[in-house]
């Protein structure tokens, strides 16, 4: 009989299989659960950046200055040929955007806005170059909405000057924002004042 008992034991199996089927099913959800964090904590990780990148990109775009009006180049005879020694513009800021800090340089490095020069002979990576406010503003060095600031750079220090015919380029790098970039051409005709528009 004790031996009959045990055969029937060995062959209900039932609670057997239950548990191993509680145990696969245990592992499944584990195995998923540990899944949908690394998916979760990536897609979490990406949107940050995602997030990152958008607010780099409007800061640098709510910097932005334009030109207002015409470009003036200033001529000089004085070896006897006609070259251009300065170079002025207006700047102002785009729709709303940050202040730009255009505290001068005058030669001494310190400058915030950096102004580079590049010809067909040349390129100078920070030129001296002065402001003078027109209109609205609030006594600082900072270009804020509905401010205008006439700046004018000194390019006496080339070697060699700018002639008729040159073409060059202007570029504005403010600390934050992106670059204002100015290309002109000289005319056939160096005069003591240019409109180069």
């Amino acid at each position: 009989m004790l031996k009959g008992l045990y055969k029937n034991l060995r062959r209900d199996e039932r609670g057997i299989t239950g548990l191993e089927t509680a145990i696969i099913l245990i592992a499944f959800v584990v195995v998923a659960s540990v899944f949908a964090y690394t998916v979760l904590s990536a897609g979490i990780f990406s949107s940050q950046k995602a997030q990152e990148a958008v607010y780099a990109g409007l800061a640098e775009t709510q910097a932005t200055m334009n030109v207002k009006g015409s470009m003036y180049a200033y001529g000089n005879d004085s070896s006897g040929n006609w070259t251009v020694d300065a170079v002025s513009f207006t700047l102002t800021t785009a729709e709303k955007g940050q202040a730009i800090d255009l505290t001068p340089n005058t030669g001494n490095g310190t400058a915030v806005t950096v102004i580079s020069y590049t010809d067909k002979d040349q390129h100078v990576a920070a030129l001296p170059w002065t402001v003078t406010w027109i209109g609205k503003n609030n006594g600082d060095n900072l270009l804020e909405q509905d401010e205008q600031a006439v700046v004018r750079v000194d390019l006496s220090g080339l070697s060699p000057l700018p002639i008729a015919y040159d073409t060059f380029t202007i570029e504005v790098k403010p600390v934050t924002g992106a670059a204002l970039v100015l290309n002109r051409t000289l005319p056939a005709r160096i005069d003591a004042v240019i409109n180069l528009d």
